[in-house]
């Protein structure tokens, strides 16, 4: 968290330069709270570690249970059954994240020029794969992704850019899994039970697409708002106000992106359902491959589902466990072996980690290769930094 808090406190920084009223009040406010002799909560106690710690644990129990009851024999034949196809697999991850780069570059609303098509993509499978660990961890891969854009782009675009991109992935994310959930309802050989289930998670995903797509033309600032009301609870407040300029920034950037850059908005999001596609054409690579039968219409459904099992699973470090056991729920769902559902989340994982560690050696060559510029300007302090640092 160290190097998110930091670029969380630039940026604080930069942004209150254009709202001094709320400088001088949260000055006001640290001053205050000085005089009292209160100090600011850690970022992370002891017992929220613990507890992260513990969580982890049992999901690795979780997932063990679950692979020693199918039988490691019985996914290892299913793991045989993919073969060569993982390859596939793997491109498809690849063109997913290059999709994922496009759409974080076209919400730039500055010139990147500066930055270079490798960099994006290296910093994108870094946050990437940080992200994986829940919901702390997306904090810091955004702020790791940012950091590694170096002196190519000001802090205060790559955090809207940032913004940006997360909003919209999020909001074509709800367009899927409701598209996806409703094609239960009509075609999908699940019980009534599961059927009202359905309607309930559609009622309440179609409201809050509607509300964000309202939002989002007539400019309301709903994000902004909700962080100010949690702001009034009393053990909330501190926490909460040091915030707000900094949540209220990146929802005024989203807001006004679609009006001031509508081709980069479109473009935006147009490579996000992108991404979103390439995910189900994994899943209906995968189930092909271990026989199961799945036209595209059924992996779409199975990837809507997934979604949901992810938003689920976030308080999850890393979602171990709950991700593998999710995925078995929904094979069974559909009349397919629980073994099935396991071995399509484990190769789903497989492809995550690959991404993520060809992002950690590229990111490695990287600063070995910066590291005698940056002696080099150093020495020479006159010499401009090379392109795209």
């Amino acid at each position: 968290m160290g190097a998110s808090n930091s670029i969380i406190e630039c940026a604080l920084t930069e942004i209150q330069q254009t709202h001094k009223a709320k400088k001088l009040g949260s000055r006001r406010s640290i001053l205050k709270r000085a005089r009292k002799g209160i100090t600011a909560p850690k970022p992370r106690s002891l017992i929220q570690i613990s507890l992260r710690v513990v969580a982890a644990l049992l999901g690795f129990g979780l997932l063990g249970y679950l692979f020693f009851r199918s039988g490691p024999g019985a996914v290892w034949k299913q793991l045989q059954a993919v073969g060569w196809g993982f390859a596939l697999v793997i491109l498809l991850g690849g063109l997913s994240q290059l999709a994922k780069t496009c759409a974080w570059r076209n919400a730039f609303t500055c010139d990147i020029s500066g930055l270079s098509w490798s960099r994006s993509f290296v910093a994108q499978l870094i946050s990437d794969g940080i992200g994986q660990f829940g919901i702390a961890g997306k904090v810091v891969g955004e702020g790791t992704r940012i950091s590694l854009l170096g002196r190519a782009v000001p802090l205060s675009n790559a955090l809207s850019a940032g913004a940006i991109d997360g909003g919209l992935h999020t909001f074509s994310a709800l367009v899927v899994t409701v598209l996806g959930i409703s094609a239960i309802l009509m075609i999908g050989p699940v019980s009534v039970r599961w059927r009202v289930y359905a309607a309930l998670l559609i009622a309440v995903l179609v409201s809050v697409v509607i509300l964000a797509a309202v939002a989002l033309k007539n400019r309301w600032q709903l994000v902004g708002n909700a962080t100010r009301a949690i702001g009034r609870l009393p053990r909330l407040h501190v926490w909460v106000s040091d915030k707000q300029p900094i949540v209220d920034s990146a929802e005024d950037n989203l807001l006004s992106f679609r009006a001031e850059a509508p081709a980069a908005f479109w473009a935006t999001l147009v490579f996000n359902l992108l991404w979103h596609l390439l995910a189900v054409v994994e899943v209906y690579v995968i189930l092909r491959f271990m026989g199961a039968g799945f036209s595209i219409g059924g992996a779409f459904i199975v990837e809507s589902l997934t979604k949901v099992i992810n938003l689920v699973g976030a308080l999850n470090p890393g979602n171990i466990g709950t991700y593998e056991g999710g995925s078995m729920l929904i094979a069974k769902m559909f009349g397919v072996t629980s073994t099935t559902g396991l071995t399509l989340a484990l190769c789903r994982r497989a492809r995550t980690v690959f991404w993520a560690g060809v992002g950690a050696m590229c990111m490695i060559m990287m600063k070995q290769a910066e590291t005698p510029r940056a002696v080099v300007a150093k020495l020479y302090p006159a010499v401009e930094p090379f392109h795209g640092e």
